[in-house]
């Protein structure tokens, strides 16, 4: 009798002792937070001591990605997708600012706002992205993320869908049951339009109150809208876009001077990145309307062809169509990179001649992909600020295509997980910094997610073998006005392809 009941005690205090230590070793897990800042619309060269102080002493003793990529289309929801999901577009399955999904609406594009995303599970019986994200890798492991920004409620809603903690915007609070508080602590909400610099120090705010404290969410996200919003107004370089660069570059200030009062005491990794580059715009017609005077579109309204910014969706996928505007496009000096499917999985070249592959930019959903996605041509032409980079596309400046200066963006990272100060030259893009968290905080990385563990930069990773390499695609078609070829460069690591960019010719037949 007493051998059983000092075996029974003996079995209790080993499994408090192992319960005991598992506590431990969790709580020491976690116990570094970590903080994800996104400058939208960041341009590398915009980081000066002068325009802005505040990041450019960050990124000297910083961990550097010095061959980082926005992922393609450059645009804002894509990019939010896919930092969130460590995917890329063909596999979350958010294609762009404006998206087709016929079940929510059969002849026209949706737009990419809470609002519209919100119906896409409904309408689709599926969920929203067809990837699984931080937020939800998170509440499998009981921790919690919290999102704040000042740009679009879109945006801000993708970078945590299924709101696991929170996410606070000026036009948008989740849970709703949180927007009570978050209106009393932090005060009433701020103008949301691009000259509003307030809704920066509302998120600021926001963030030094519920994401930077002892018992805040594990990782904390900030999203300032700006230099984008300034820079489409008033284009690269103008008086308004550096104020508004110096601007978040304060509020960045103001967070880093919070993590510096704590001390050692809250310890916390930061990773910084953007969405896109930018470049000068050059006015042009606008797709669907060239599609409509070159009789491929009945009106606005009809269903023949329906176009979602670059991505054009052709009826029953009819071949012929698909050609002949593939065709049309080639021939125009505005356009410029053309892309169609594949004839099979990991096809460099698209099925129509002169296209290269949805593959090869990652970008061929099963469900979600058009038939045609084009980027408007560039060119190294310098604005009269004497930022270089112009494109094809209407308004003053903006992203979304196909050029270096879209593409290639920052990543620093500083913290007690990180080398510092380190550079990567091994290519990298917003695809890999889920990747890279989880592997900070070991947890497992979800099957299917495309994005890679930027371990060259991170303290407890074994040396990081291999090298990367240039590969140059190839492409073109001839026609009795001349010929069309389109080139792409990749990076490529391993298993890893990195799309640096997309260039057009046009040569005229003699």
């Amino acid at each position: 009798m007493k051998l059983h009941f000092r075996y029974l005690l003996c079995l209790f205090l080993l499994t408090t002792l192992q319960a005991a230590y598992a506590q431990g070793t969790a709580r020491g897990r976690f116990e570094v937070k970590t903080l994800i800042v996104f400058f939208d619309g960041l341009r590398p060269d915009y980081i000066t001591e002068a325009q802005m102080p505040n990041l450019f002493a960050f990124r000297q003793s910083a961990a550097w990605g010095k061959q980082h990529h926005s992922v393609f289309p450059t645009v804002t929801r894509v990019n939010s997708a896919s930092y969130a999901t460590g995917s890329y577009p063909g596999t979350h399955g958010l294609l762009g600012n404006s998206i087709y999904i016929p079940e929510v609406a059969a002849n026209k594009p949706i737009g990419t706002t809470y609002e519209d995303l919100s119906k896409i599970p409904a309408a689709t019986s599926g969920p929203l992205l067809t990837a699984k994200s931080l937020g939800e890798v998170l509440a499998d492991a009981g921790q919690k993320m919290m999102v704040f920004s000042s740009g679009t409620t879109g945006q801000a809603f993708l970078q945590n869908h299924t709101v696991n903690g929170a996410v606070i915007n000026p036009g948008l609070i989740l849970p709703e049951s949180f927007k009570a508080q978050v209106l009393n602590d932090i005060g009433a909400l701020p103008e949301t339009g691009h000259e509003g610099m307030e809704r920066h120090k509302w998120i600021t705010d926001a963030l030094l109150k519920y994401g930077l404290v002892k018992n805040g969410p594990l990782v904390s996200a900030i999203w300032f809208s700006d230099p984008d919003g300034a820079a489409h107004e008033h284009g690269i370089g103008s008086e308004q876009a550096v104020q508004a660069i110096r601007y978040v570059d304060a509020q960045f200030g103001r967070i880093m001077e919070a993590l510096r009062a704590k001390g050692t005491d809250e310890q916390y990794n930061i990773i910084i990145s953007t969405d896109h580059g930018f470049v000068t715009h050059v006015a042009r017609q606008g797709l669907a309307d060239f599609l409509i005077k070159e009789g491929f579109k009945k009106d606005k309204e009809s269903d023949d062809v329906v176009v979602a910014e670059g991505a054009i969706y052709v009826k029953n996928h009819d071949e012929k169509v698909i050609s002949n505007i593939v065709a049309a496009l080639h021939k125009q000096e505005w356009a410029g990179a053309v892309f169609t499917k594949g004839l099979k999985k990991g096809d460099t070249h698209g099925k129509v001649k002169g296209t290269l592959s949805f593959d090869l930019i990652h970008y061929d959903h099963p469900k979600r992909s058009g038939d045609i996605l084009v980027a408007p041509n560039w060119n190294d032409a310098k604005n009269d600020n004497g930022y270089a980079g112009t494109d094809f596309a209407g308004g003053v400046a903006g992203h979304g295509g196909a050029s270096p200066y879209e593409i290639n963006i920052a990543l620093f990272a500083s913290g007690p997980d990180f080398k510092h100060p380190a550079t990567t030259e091994l290519p990298t893009s917003n695809a890999d910094i889920v990747p890279t968290v989880l592997a900070i905080y070991n947890l497992p990385k979800p099957a299917g997610m495309d994005g890679r563990a930027v371990g060259e930069l991170l303290q407890k990773s074994r040396k990081v073998n291999g090298t990367s390499k240039k590969k140059l695609v190839k492409t073109e078609a001839a026609y009795p006005w001349g010929t069309y070829k389109l080139s792409a460069e990749m990076s490529v690591f391993g298993d890893y392809q990195y799309f640096n960019y997309a260039k057009t010719e046009r040569t005229p037949a003699r």
